[in-house]
């Protein structure tokens, strides 16, 4: 199943044409008709001299409406270029011209209408030419020129003839197990409710599939699909199709949707692209310029990041960073145009990278343009590798939800470098769990190093950073489940990279030490725990012998147990209180406050400081006015 899109300027007889090879009129609004002129997409299909039945999309020519063309002529297999013969190359002609060139529409068909207006001797010929000039630099630049009249039929059977020559030059369209419908339109059918159209790419779509509307997550069922006004039970990539779904309403659902299986997209606020300016853009394009972004038939604002530099001047290319108001679903590989909001012009276009990069890139990073290249012109394993790496880790089966190929094409690649030891399960025992590539754990390991050690460095009188601190500091934007950062831990614990000190990490050769100063003064404190054991110095009175620095670094290192806001013990006493009570308990089946106080000759301070501890960490719990074990 193929499709073709028209494209050209206003007026030049495009829809006439359609209705000419088709034998359906594309202008379907009330409006088109009473104004003689296509405003928002039609829709028609026509039968090739082999058999072959092939989708027609009629866009508008008009400069109004230029949002409607680009939502019509994505992701199809061909273009039918018209050109008026009468009028020749217009400022429309060009714009669309450059519009398919910058989404490397790679083939087409020239129509040069209305040749029973011509008259003058000679006028075709020099309007072929001014066409085969403007195609010249283009991806049509080898379209046949084929003159037709849509009035009186002449031309239109070799122009069907040479339609169906290029079109045969079009591969299949591939099956990559991820259907995606871009939705052109939505509306209600009496008695069915309703229903979506689109261009059927990368995948098949069946009677009774549940999907999802994406950006808007929004599920839903397929009660029927139809191509062409026949009702199918399976639609195949490359076909326009129209799809009942079930428990929505047109209004939940907006042009430039994407009608998925659920799980195989995600939305996306930004891209990673290539970008392309038109050589004959009429202003560069600049460092955080404002654009829309056209893709398929999504439109969306947006900010414009060049990474490379603060402009790219008509003509040239960059990296840059698509920063999108609204989110859209799209894949690596997916062509786009920009243009400017005021005054309206078509700046540029590309192609999509990264549909879902993790970070805002900094700019001017040699590291960060090897990436891209990577994942622009990578084979199938390096763009696994560069994927794993930007993403993970993660497992085998995100792996083959997120890279861009086959099923089969991604599943022979991450063997390959399974193989080849670029890439590894995070857990050696468990290989389908989380993958990692092998540089990318190198660089966590540095990475967690010189964290630790920038933290010992700055406060060493602690043990260890906390594991919460060290997460949040070296996590993605996007973060890491507790789980999988605990797999991170727990390898690198086991190649000795760091160490686990309770809920702190520490590099393994690190340990506190105590200037000369610091450790006097630990001593004369811990000489007056060992004079009074059970009452010893409030935290006040601790402050007054070491600074609050040593202080935390004695509780830290569990040398004091700190049981309230103002009540520490040595750990040795603060053990063999825990155990006395406990003994007490076990033989009374209780003990009250009075009773703890008395047993270690203490003051009542210390003894409910210690009682509801032992509550908070749930040793005891407190009945009435006394305390038993839980």
């Amino acid at each position: 199943m193929k499709v073709i899109a028209t494209a050209g300027h206003v007026d030049h007889g495009k829809s006439a044409l359609v209705n000419a090879l088709s034998g359906i009129d594309p202008d379907r609004l009330r409006e088109e008709k009473l104004r003689g002129m296509t405003i928002d997409l039609g829709f028609a299909w026509m039968e090739l001299p082999g058999g072959e039945t092939v989708g027609i999309v009629d866009v508008p020519g008009h400069i109004d409406f230029i949002k409607n063309m680009l939502a019509g002529v994505g992701g199809v297999d061909a273009a039918l270029f018209v050109v008026a013969a009468d009028e020749g190359v217009m400022p429309q002609t060009e714009e669309h011209l450059a519009i398919l060139d910058l989404l490397e529409v790679p083939r087409g068909v020239v129509a040069l209408t209305k040749i029973d207006l011509i008259d003058e001797e000679g006028w075709l010929e020099l309007v072929q030419e001014e066409v085969r000039e403007a195609l010249a630099a283009t991806h049509l630049a080898d379209a046949p020129i084929i003159p037709v009249s849509a009035q009186t039929g002449e031309g239109l059977q070799q122009l069907v003839e040479s339609l169906a020559a290029v079109l045969a030059q079009a591969p299949p369209r591939p099956d990559l197990g991820r259907p995606r419908l871009n939705i052109d339109r939505a509306f209600t059918v009496a008695g069915f409710g309703t229903v979506v159209t689109g261009t059927l790419i990368d995948g098949r779509l069946q009677v009774g599939d549940e999907v999802e509307i994406l950006p808007a997550g929004l599920r839903s069922r397929i009660r029927g699909l139809q191509s062409h006004k026949t009702r199918i039970e399976t639609a195949l990539p490359g076909s326009r199709v129209a799809a009942n779904l079930t428990g929505l309403h047109p209004d939940q659902i907006e042009r430039g949707q994407v009608l998925t299986l659920p799980g195989l997209l995600r939305g996306s606020r930004r891209l990673d692209v290539r970008l392309r300016a038109l050589p004959d853009a009429p202003t560069p394009l600049r460092h955080n310029m404002e654009i829309t972004f056209h893709a398929y038939a999504a439109e969306v604002y947006a900010r414009l990041r060049l990474l490379e530099g603060d402009e790219l001047a008509p003509g040239g290319e960059t990296w840059a960073q698509i920063e999108l108001r609204e989110p859209v679903a799209l894949v690596r590989g997916d062509h786009f145009i920009v243009r400017r909001p005021s005054p309206s012009n078509t700046l540029g276009g590309g192609v999509i990278v990264d549909p879902t990069p993790r970070r805002r890139h900094r700019r001017r990073r040699p590291e960060i343009f090897a990436r891209l290249q990577t994942l622009l012109e990578g084979d199938p394993a390096d763009l696994v590798e560069a994927v794993i790496d930007e993403h993970g880790p993660l497992s085998p089966a995100q792996v083959l939800e997120r890279v861009d190929l086959s099923r089969a094409a991604a599943s022979e690649a991450l063997a390959r470098l399974m193989s080849e030891g670029r890439v590894e399960p995070l857990d050696p025992q468990a290989p389908q769990g989380p993958l990692l590539t092998r540089r990318g754990w190198i660089k966590f390991r540095q990475s967690l190093h010189d964290l630790l050690a920038a933290f010992h460095k700055e406060q060493p009188l602690r043990l260890g950073m906390p594991r919460e601190e060290v997460k949040s500091r070296l996590q993605p934007r996007g973060g890491w489940s507790t789980r999988l950062f605990n797999a991170l831990i727990a390898r690198a614990v086991s190649e000795q990279v760091v160490i686990e000190v309770g809920a702190l990490l520490a590099l393994p050769d690190f340990e506190v030490r105590f200037q000369p100063e610091q450790q006097a003064a630990v001593e004369r404190l811990l000489r007056q725990f060992r004079a009074q054991p059970y009452t010893p110095p409030s935290v006040k009175e601790c402050l007054e012998v070491v600074d609050e620095d040593v202080f935390n670094a004695l509780l830290e290192q569990q040398v004091l147990v700190r049981v309230a806001a103002d009540v520490v013990f040595g750990k040795e006493v603060y053990d063999e209180m825990v155990a006395r009570i406990r003994e007490t308990i076990r033989e009374r089946g209780q003990i009250s406050v009075a009773e703890c106080r008395d047993m270690f000759g203490t003051s009542r301070k210390y003894a409910l400081g210690l009682l509801e501890h032992l509550d908070q960490i749930r040793v005891t719990r407190r009945e009435g006015d006394v305390r038993v074990l839980r």
